[in-house]
């Protein structure tokens, strides 16, 4: 067997693909400014490739609709707030506590609480997983559209309760900055790294995101090719066929919820990081469905294909309607036919429009999942799925 042959039959051959994009990423910003525009955007666009992996989890995994998605990335990025900047100044007699942090965190910000971003992401993975728990709970007994309306009720009310944090007071220290934002926050502290600063290069915040979504995707692959896995697609084709042939439908339920939770509040941890600030304006529920949006564009299920969605529709929101659609000759295009708005003004409207079109010209998605395809090309239903689950 000739050296060609044995590499195209190696064990690691059908990653090569996803090792090569994963390497001309990663020196992607080597080629930028340090402070480049282009590289925000992928930085955002990171962050939201975690958050819809997690949401994957749980809506294209589990097949559990979940339209509050945006209360773990709201928990993920307060828990940032609290616990990296002077939000409680009053806290340890107005000396504060520091943990993990730099020098220069100790001698510029004396007062709140300021802990290392690992220590924090520790805490939003735990806050994030019981949070994702407690709203599976209520919906074990229910299925489809009911299951949207629990969760969007609890995505509303962590809404609800970040912009009016500071009424909820207790003992002495409001609950967030309401409107306001908390702010500033702590740079990115790596241990053996240092000190980030946001302000004069932004590499290494794409590197740790990058890094972010390395982690995440492994944790995905392996997940979904474990036996929970097969239990959750098995829960998604076929519920009541899953409970009889003993897939447990509660443990398995809410493990998809506090799973898909947990990268939520990974990715807003980060993005409070990033942003400097948390503001209770960034947890509208048009995150949710922008979230939502990625999985479908990419493909229920499918992993490389929600990476391809969210990238997708992050550059939309991000470059394509601020700085193509709304400006220059196309803009000018709208005012000459009498059309008086920006394409900002009615994004969602815009995500609206391109789902129809996913769902009109390809339902399963970008890039389906295997298992989808096979079922719409030979039509294998989902009792595979189960026995599997009994393997």
């Amino acid at each position: 067997m000739s050296k060609l042959a044995e590499l195209r039959n190696a064990r690691w051959a059908p990653w090569m693909p996803a090792i090569i994009a994963v390497v001309a990423v990663a020196l992607f910003p080597l080629f930028r400014p340090p402070l480049d525009a282009t590289m925000s955007d992928v930085i955002q666009a990171l962050a939201y490739v975690v958050m819809a992996l997690g949401l994957n989890i749980v809506v294209g995994f589990a097949g559990l609709l979940d339209l509050g998605y945006v209360a773990f990335y709201a928990f993920g990025a307060l828990a940032a707030g609290w616990f990296a900047s002077d939000h409680f100044s009053k806290v340890n007699g107005g000396e504060g506590v520091h943990i993990g942090v730099s020098d220069f965190v100790q001698t510029a910000f004396p007062q709140g609480i300021h802990v290392s971003f690992l220590l924090i992401v520790i805490g939003a993975i735990l806050v994030t997983a019981l949070a994702g728990a407690v709203i599976g709970l209520p919906t074990l007994r229910l299925r489809g559209d009911y299951i949207a309306i629990v969760t969007l009720a609890f995505g509303e009310i962590i809404s609800r309760f970040a912009a009016n944090g500071d009424s909820v007071i207790i003992k002495g220290y409001a609950l967030s900055n309401g409107r306001e934002s908390i702010s500033p926050i702590d740079q990115l502290n790596l241990p053996l790294v240092g000190e980030f600063d946001s302000a004069t290069n932004l590499r290494f915040y794409f590197w740790t995101a990058l890094a972010l979504v390395l982690v995440v995707l492994f944790v995905n692959f392996r997940v979904r090719d474990s036996r929970l896995g097969r239990a959750w697609i098995a829960l998604r084709e076929d519920e009541v066929a899953a409970a009889s042939m003993g897939v447990p439908l509660v443990r398995t339920k809410l493990t998809a919820y506090a799973i898909g939770a947990t990268f939520g509040g990974i990715a807003g941890a980060f993005l409070g990081v990033y942003n400097n600030s948390v503001n209770a304006n960034q947890f509208q529920f048009g995150i949710s469905i922008f979230l939502l949006s990625m999985v479908i564009l990419g493909g229920l299920g499918s992993i490389w294909g929600v990476v391809i969605g969210a990238t997708l529709l992050s550059f939309v929101n991000t470059f394509l309607i601020p700085d193509v659609l709304d400006k220059g000759s196309f803009n000018d295009l709208l005012s000459n036919v009498g059309l008086d708005f920006t394409f900002g003004e009615v994004k969602f409207g815009v995500f609206g429009f391109i789902l129809v079109l996913m769902m009109v010209l390809r339902p399963q998605g970008l890039l389906p999942e295997r298992r989808r395809t096979a079922e719409l090309t030979q039509g294998v239903g989902g009792d595979e799925a189960i026995v599997e689950t009994r393997a």
